[in-house]
């Protein structure tokens, strides 16, 4: 039950994300690229004061920052750029279903593959998130955007697995934080982002980064380990649902007939793939 809740707030962490990004994105206070890097400096830095708190020690210079910092950069830009050109609906389902292939696939290779059980919940979640999350109309699939996202996934579904072999939650989280801020800023600034900031953005990028990134990060490095792959992936899918729900929760809303049928088949997906059946 405590591995539940513990996922359970994760999930609504990374919605929160996704509440938070939109804001500040549709609103104009914030341009993509400058959230991100806000979003990086502010998980930096809560991460970096809770771990000298604790007097704990940050391993910067580390080998496990190759692949963890390495992929949240990847994840970060991705994501930012991806946004510009591509449908907001259709790139959360590009994102997810990448990382979907990706940690399955990984598992797989490292020995846990995952059952007949995962794979057909994985299939019907995603399935549902596509019916929630399809685009109305003519549905044009700009290429660029469409392979940055793709990045962001395979770059989530790496950050995700390699939180299972490090060895404190915290400081890793911290150190990855801290070594993506520069490669996340230059690698933006040399895509010839532009910096377009208002106070909101800054105080929503850093909401995002300090707590609902930076936190609910440290915390998915402590929870990971404890999940095989396939179903790290599978619970993912509930966060663009979350997000929506929550949408509609704070808008006051009326949930859509496609909205309420999408999101049964994400829930019934999961629980298929997730919960174990009692024999005997």
């Amino acid at each position: 039950m405590r591995l539940f809740l513990l996922t359970t707030l994760i999930m609504c962490a990374f919605a929160a994300n996704s509440i938070l990004n939109r804001l500040a994105i549709d609103s104009g206070a914030s341009d993509p690229a400058g959230f991100a890097v806000i979003r990086v400096l502010s998980g930096a830095l809560v991460l970096a004061a809770l771990v000298a708190l604790r007097g704990g020690h940050i391993p910067v210079v580390n080998r496990r920052r190759v692949v963890g910092a390495g992929s949240l950069s990847l994840y970060m830009i991705g994501f930012s750029v991806a946004y510009l050109t591509l449908d907001a609906g259709l790139g959360a389902l590009i994102l997810f279903g990448v990382v979907q292939i990706t940690m399955f696939s990984i598992g797989a290779l490292a020995g846990s593959a995952p059952t007949l059980r995962q794979i057909s919940g994985a299939g019907i979640a995603l399935g549902g998130l596509a019916i929630v999350l399809w685009p109305a109309g003519t549905v044009q699939v700009e290429p660029l955007g469409a392979s940055l996202m793709t990045v962001a996934g395979i770059g989530w579904a790496l950050y995700s697995i390699a939180g299972r072999s490090e060895p404190d939650a915290l400081s890793g989280t911290a150190a990855n934080f801290i070594v993506a801020l520069p490669v996340t800023g230059i690698a933006l600034f040399l895509l010839g982002s532009n910096w377009q900031m208002s106070p909101l953005g800054y105080g929503l990028a850093a909401l995002s980064g300090g707590v609902t990134s930076g936190l609910g990060y440290a915390l998915w490095y402590r929870v990971v380990p404890q999940l095989s792959p396939a179903v790290a992936a599978v619970v993912q899918l509930s966060v663009p649902v979350i997000a929506i729900t929550a949408g509609v929760i704070l808008l006051a809303e009326v949930p859509s007939s496609r909205l309420l049928l999408g999101a049964g088949f994400v829930l019934g997906g999961i629980a298929l793939a997730v919960l174990r059946r009692n024999r005997g």
